[in-house]
């Protein structure tokens, strides 16, 4: 979970308010099913992405949700590819990103699923057992508290492999130069009368709105 709690709620009202915004559009929007799931898999994302920061969301299981969004990111792969997405090629290889990056951050919450994070956490116990749920004693995870238990504040935790942390890095890099992008879109399309019947800009927006909460949530796991 996140350790600040005004951070906490920034968040959190960033992912609802995107969540909110995709229950919209599938409401009033594209039949076609690709489109439908599409925008189902962004409201599944946004949730997730609010539940993570808060002490409860850290309690539950992480491998199930990882390979949801590895799934996930096989869809957006296969209509990326597809003629529907001709040309918008780009926003859907950047959709398959992002849920790659979620599947990502899922794999590091766990804590021993990927190669030398339990022993260069100085956890040894971190390899035993096989309960898929984040938040073990020794992961202490700079910026964030995954256990929600005392045992996180143990300063022994090591945080992460280099690897992991260049991997956060350009994640967090990544989402928020794309924050920024929506955004110059969004008040792009706003200027425009002309682009703004085309285009829906609150679905620009957020898009904004989760890549400035995706660049948050990386931020603080450097």
């Amino acid at each position: 979970m996140m350790a600040d709690l005004t951070l906490r709620w920034v968040v959190t009202l960033l992912f609802v308010l995107a969540a909110a915004e995709c229950l919209s559009t599938l409401a009033g929007g594209d039949r076609r099913s690709a489109a439908v799931v599409s925008q189902l898999l962004h409201v599944v994302m946004a949730l997730a992405m609010a539940v993570m920061a808060w002490p409860w969301g850290a309690a539950l299981p992480t491998v199930a949700p990882m390979v949801f969004f590895l799934l996930a990111t096989l869809w957006f792969v296969a209509v990326t590819a597809s003629p529907i997405c001709a040309g918008h090629r780009v926003a859907g290889a950047y959709h398959a990103l992002m849920m790659l990056a979620m599947a990502w951050m899922y794999a590091v919450m766990n804590g021993r699923l990927l190669p030398g994070q339990a022993s260069y956490a100085g956890d040894p116990a971190a390899t035993a057992g096989s309960s898929g749920h984040a938040g073990h004693a020794g992961m202490n995870m700079p910026g964030m508290d995954m256990s929600g238990t005392a045992a996180a504040a143990d300063s022994s935790g090591g945080g992460y492999p280099p690897y992991i942390d260049t991997l956060n890095w350009i994640c967090t890099l990544l989402f928020a130069v794309a924050a920024v992008y929506w955004l110059y879109r969004y008040l792009a399309v706003r200027r425009d009368r002309a682009a703004a019947t085309t285009a829906r800009p609150l679905g620009i927006l957020c898009q904004s709105m989760m890549a400035a909460g995706m660049a948050i949530m990386f931020g603080v796991m450097l």
